[in-house]
């Protein structure tokens, strides 16, 4: 009896746990020759596995990466697994507005398009700052992002009509910003959910200048991912998360869906400025849908990397 109860119980945990990390899965097989695709952090986790899936439909793809050892070796793996050798790396650092200006200038010279922009780079919280004196998540997840898609939407205008996604996550619930203190970089966890609230103002404030001139925008809150981002903690806390992610997270494959999904999906160009989870459009808290505050973060942020 007691071995019968156990394997009941053991089979109930199974079932639960695969039923909490169910995810519906980008179904559209539209075609992308002829188109070019930028995603940022290409070289592993999420952006690595959209970028396979992109290449397969036959876009050409510029991944970006900070080491070029793992960035060859990406492109390798991503050429490979989509039977595709129109995809290259370009080095970008994003906790460097010097880098970010030299990679666009150098995208703009040698790419003739730019059809989809993928915001896929990102830190976890980490109390560590930029070279340009930003927390690292703030300074990486929103204004380098920023300033980057800034300096390419003649290139996005140009091809209309084109895409911007930008990667954020269900943790923006948890903070609101704080103009007064937006570089703030106490609490890792904290400084992370304001960085992920920033990307959905920013998405919101791009849609609606970019509205009537065939750019549309997006945030993307992928799930939670068995990704490599535990690489910036203490190692007995990468064994910690291992385990969790293993029972809880989904793969980054699983995980790239619903950014696929809004790369692709004809019908997302109506909601402009939403927000997907799922492949499907997603209801945001309140406070995350004020077109004041969204303005008002643009405004700061332009003076911040100096577009203003």
């Amino acid at each position: 009896m007691f071995l019968l109860c156990t394997i009941a119980a053991s089979l109930l945990c199974f079932l639960l746990l695969k039923w909490m990390k169910r995810r519906r899965m980008c179904m559209d097989l539209k075609r992308l020759d002829g188109k070019t695709v930028l995603i940022t952090g290409g070289n592993s986790g999420i952006g690595k596995e959209t970028a396979v899936a992109l290449a397969m439909r036959g876009a050409r793809v510029v991944i970006t990466c900070r080491d070029p050892e793992r960035a060859e070796k990406a492109v390798r793996e991503i050429k490979m697994r989509s039977h595709s050798l129109n995809v290259l790396h370009m080095h970008l650092d994003l906790a460097n507005l010097r880098s970010i200006r030299d990679f666009c200038h150098k995208f703009l010279q040698t790419e003739k398009r730019l059809d989809i922009l993928i915001n896929n780079a990102g830190m976890p919280g980490v109390l560590d700052w930029t070279d340009d004196s930003f927390s690292m998540c703030f300074g990486v997840n929103h204004l380098g992002h920023f300033l980057l898609t800034n300096l390419l939407l003649g290139h996005l205008k140009e091809c209309a009509p084109s895409r911007v996604i930008t990667l954020t996550c269900s943790l923006y619930k948890y903070q609101k910003l704080d103009f007064q203190d937006l570089n703030y970089n106490l609490l890792p966890f904290f400084t992370y959910c304001r960085s992920k609230l920033a990307n959905i103002y920013f998405t919101q404030e791009l849609a609606r200048l970019m509205e009537g001139k065939g750019v549309t925008a997006y945030s993307v809150h992928p799930g939670y991912i068995q990704s490599n981002w535990t690489c910036h903690y203490s190692i007995l806390f990468q064994m910690l998360m291992k385990v969790v992610m293993l029972m809880f997270f989904v793969p980054c494959e699983v995980g790239a869906q619903t950014v696929i999904h809004c790369a692709v999906v004809d019908d997302v160009n109506q909601h402009s400025g939403g927000y997907f989870s799922d492949c499907r459009q997603s209801a945001l808290q309140p406070f995350a849908k004020d077109p004041g505050i969204a303005k008002k973060l643009w405004e700061a942020s332009e003076r911040l990397v100096g577009l203003a």
